[in-house]
């Protein structure tokens, strides 16, 4: 692993660090980080109702464009 590399992971777990998804304690001259499970089933949760809603809108969009392209082909109209 690169030095680049380990800079870019430990950003990263930093960012999880603060944010409470990790928990970081010295070993050493390393910090080994545990994952924090409950915190990380709620954002799991949380992010699960973000999905279906952006599901939903993403199908709506679609059901849109292709009611569009079917008023097209009716109409010999292209783009």
């Amino acid at each position: 692993m690169t030095c680049n590399q380990r800079l870019h992971i430990a950003k990263h777990l930093g960012v999880l660090d603060r944010v409470g998804l990790v928990h970081a304690s010295p070993a050493g001259r390393e910090r080994r980080y545990r994952v924090d499970e409950a915190q990380l089933a709620r954002a799991i949760a949380g992010l699960s109702s973000v999905e279906a809603t952006w599901d939903a809108r993403l199908r709506r969009i679609k059901q849109i464009a292709e009611a569009i392209q079917r008023g097209r082909d009716r109409h010999g109209t292209q783009r």
